[in-house]
């Protein structure tokens, strides 16, 4: 029986440690493995006990930056369909944390404002979640989580260029 060569702790998952082989540098491979990180820190600051999804925080947040936005600019934004939109912010609004109104010049498009219930709410779970992201990724010094998310951002413009055929 051959001996195998040990995996170097860089190159194993972080809990079953197996070896990642081939994925190690795939970069998609390695956002799903620390998005199951953020998405516990989400889970365990906002989530629990009947809290809002991922992507209604998302929404909340994206609102909450751009008052006034309208539905066809968010669906676009988080890259979902315009059905899928309004069924969010239907949950939303019946939970009294978004406000629509029609348009003045165009009775098609809706714009979506933060109640003040949907401010505070948001505004709490920012600074949860900062918070705790903080400590989820301690072993980052300040100047590498910085360089991270600007890495993050860059990977995301990619997308726009995509959207516009190249």
């Amino acid at each position: 029986m051959p001996r195998q060569t040990p995996v170097p702790a860089a190159e194993r998952t972080p809990q079953a440690q197996l070896s990642e082989a081939g994925l190690h540098a795939i970069v998609g491979y390695q956002l799903a493995q620390a998005t199951i990180v953020t998405d516990q820190v989400y889970d365990e600051q906002v989530g629990h006990d009947g809290g809002l999804r991922r992507v209604e925080y998302t929404l909340l947040a994206l609102v909450k930056a751009n008052p006034d936005v309208s539905a066809r600019q968010l669906a676009r934004a988080l890259s979902v369909t315009p059905p899928n939109i309004a069924i969010w912010l239907d949950r939303l609004e019946t939970r009294g944390l978004v406000a629509r109104t029609r348009s003045a010049s165009d009775a098609r498009v809706q714009h979506v404002r933060l109640t003040e219930d949907g401010q505070q709410w948001v505004a709490h779970a920012t600074a949860l979640l900062l918070q705790a992201e903080q400590a989820a990724l301690a072993a980052l010094s300040p100047a590498e989580r910085a360089i991270l998310v600007e890495l993050l951002h860059k990977v995301a413009l990619s997308r726009k260029r995509a959207d516009k055929g190249g």
